[in-house]
């Protein structure tokens, strides 16, 4: 399988130095994974790339705006290229291209290669990985990011649950690469899920306790389990802290009155 990275030019402190990570796949029919945010240098690049060739598809692991809101400045350059995302209604009409819906297992032919599609909620109701099985590589979105914790944005699609079971799934297929949308190639796979599982773990633990101790708002356990954040990831911060409290509620471990959240002991009557 070849492929070319090709960053989106959208530095952040979300995105990293050189902001996502697209990957162009050449051949018969030329596929980019991802769209980015229509910089004109992202949109230049490709088109070097391509050397003259049209590009066939743009397949988005998710509709978060860094992966999919470029897909209207492709189109623009590209007409005649079909864009292709597992459906998330609210957040596509955002993107006003045609989108071909995708599901878990569809297979995509990909410049050279042929990717299966895997459906990998959790960070996003809509993210997929896709799977190259000759190589066993795995394009894999905002799975797994080296360096950094993955945002699960609780109330905006975010699930705990979800994503610790994507984690799971993709651990069990024994990837030898993954290659993300964000920072360097990842080679030591199953030790960094396992570390992502451990630390989602760790934190429900941690928020547990939390609440265990007194009645926290959402705010307070932020200031609690973040005494350093930097200002500038509040928000992402307040999202997980919000996912996990979601996934205790639902399993009537934690409720919520007034803004205020409680721990629920075992055994108790709510």
């Amino acid at each position: 399988m070849h492929f070319t990275p090709l960053p989106a030019n959208n530095p952040s402190i979300y995105t990293g130095r050189t902001g996502n990570n697209t990957y162009l796949l050449p051949g018969a029919e030329p596929a980019l994974i991802d769209a980015g945010v229509g910089n004109a240098a992202h949109v230049a690049a490709i088109e070097e790339q391509l050397a003259g060739a049209a590009l066939a598809r743009v397949i988005v692991t998710h509709a978060h705006s860094d992966h999919a809101s470029g897909a209207q400045a492709l189109a623009a350059r590209w007409p005649s290229a079909e864009f292709l995302k597992v459906p998330w209604p609210d957040r596509d009409v955002k993107y006003p291209v045609p989108w071909t819906p995708l599901r878990d297992g569809d297979q995509l032919r990909a410049g050279g290669a042929v990717l299966t599609v895997v459906h990998t909620p959790g960070h996003a109701p809509d993210h997929v990985c896709l799977w190259h099985e000759g190589t066993r590589s795995l394009f894999s979105g905002d799975l797994a990011v080296r360096g950094m914790s993955v945002v699960i944005p609780g109330g905006r699609g975010g699930s705990v649950a979800e994503y610790l079971r994507s984690l799971e799934r993709v651990m069990a297929m024994k990837p030898s690469v993954l290659l993300p949308s964000h920072g360097p190639v990842i080679r030591d796979v199953e030790g960094l899920l396992r570390q992502y599982i451990a630390h989602r773990i760790e934190r429900e633990q941690q928020i547990v306790e939390a609440l265990a101790a007194r009645a926290r708002s959402v705010d307070d356990l932020v200031a609690h389990l973040y005494p350093t954040l930097h200002p500038k990831l509040n928000d992402a911060a307040r999202g997980s802290v919000v996912a996990h409290l979601e996934k205790l509620q639902s399993e009537e471990r934690a409720r919520e009155s007034s803004g205020v959240w409680i721990a629920i002991s075992p055994g108790s009557i709510c």
